[in-house]
């Protein structure tokens, strides 16, 4: 049997090999791999929830214009993409420190089967984006009457 140079590898071989494969994952993830390491890459946070009547999905897009941003659906999915264009550095100033991030971004959210997909409404305020899927009739709570 080889020994490890790492001492507590060889009592938790399985477990700290397969940490080790999410850490390194999850790293690659956030800071990206070789060359890239993120510094530029824009991914807006989204939330979706589900109200009685509709789906709503908003994102974060601070900066943006909504002429910068597409709305799609296709295939049963919702599909919203764009460019967080670089802000350009202005003469006589000089940058100490730059995390503002930039760049194509697209985000994917699979629709439900029951959501209508003709009367999708998007709405842009304030670096935000509101997606509204409203629900088919056939998922929409029902009030029943209780008898007594």
């Amino acid at each position: 049997m080889q020994r490890s140079l790492i001492p507590w590898r060889e009592r938790f071989p399985a477990s700290f090999s397969r940490f080790e494969n999410e850490v390194e994952d999850l790293m690659e993830r956030f800071l990206g791999t070789g060359e890239d390491w993120g510094l530029t890459r824009f991914t807006p946070s989204l939330n979706v929830t589900e109200k009685d009547a509709a789906y709503e999905v908003s994102v974060e897009l601070p900066g943006m214009k909504p002429e910068d941003v597409n709305v799609e659906i296709k295939d049963g999915s919702l599909y919203i993409s764009g460019e967080k264009q670089e802000e350009i550095e202005e003469k006589g100033k000089t940058l100490h420190r730059v995390e503002r991030r930039h760049g194509e971004f697209r985000r994917m959210i699979r629709l439900p089967g029951a959501a209508e997909e003709d009367t999708v409404e998007a709405a842009f305020e304030h670096g935000v984006l509101t997606v509204t899927i409203p629900k088919s009739e056939q998922v929409k709570p029902k009030k029943i009457p209780v008898k007594a």
